[in-house]
């Protein structure tokens, strides 16, 4: 099987990062005046900032209000973060088994590496600004067999990276969502991952 490398997305996989992102939209949107409904994107984490930016300003802003956003999450988005239930075993079970933990986001990296140090998550690299297919190219310059995520664009990064697609349903797609585009294996939470990782391993 060779080394055993893990890919796991961040997001709403290994961080429920929605009272922490709501948090920094409302702080934007106090900032620019611009009406932003925030129980609403938190429902759709996953596609690049850029993207959920797009729907509550112009386009010639979006650069702009992303460098702002990127600016003001660090005091907005980090301290309400928390892990999702089986976060820090889903890792470490990697890593017991000799393996090493990537993670790879499309969240900035510098504000992906400050929950992973806030929360104390032992990841062994962390890639981030990257998106659905783009995903797959970290993933394979990692040697990354497993990748594990809670969207249907991480199901893409896998596939690109012909790497094995495992996915949560604790992100915006339910579990028929995921298989039906083409999760190798579909888990309630990361809490099942540590057996199922055993399992896959042990093949």
């Amino acid at each position: 099987m060779g080394p055993l490398t893990v890919g796991f997305d961040l997001d709403m996989t290994l961080i429920d990062s929605r009272p922490g992102i709501a948090a920094c939209y409302r702080a934007l949107s106090e900032r620019t005046g611009t009406y932003i409904d925030c129980d609403l994107v938190v429902t759709r984490l996953g596609p690049p900032l850029e993207d959920e930016l797009a729907n509550w300003f112009p386009a010639e802003d979006v650069d702009a209000m992303t460098a702002l956003y990127r600016e003001m999450y660090p005091g907005h988005a980090v301290t309400g973060t928390v892990a999702m239930p089986g976060a820090r075993e889903a890792i470490e079970a990697v890593q017991s088994l000799g393996g090493q933990a990537v993670v790879v986001t499309a969240k900035f990296e510098p504000n992906a590496k400050l929950h992973l140090e806030h929360l104390g998550l032992p990841a062994d690299a962390v890639i981030g600004d990257l998106w659905a297919e783009k995903k797959g190219l970290a993933l394979r310059e990692h040697g990354a067999g497993v990748y594990v995520g809670d969207h249907i664009g991480d199901i893409l990064g896998a596939r690109t990276a012909d790497a094995y697609s495992v996915a949560v349903a604790t992100g915006p797609c339910d579990e028929e969502e995921l298989r039906a585009a083409g999760a190798d294996v579909v888990l309630s939470d990361l809490t099942e991952f540590p057996a199922w990782l055993a399992e896959y391993h042990a093949r």
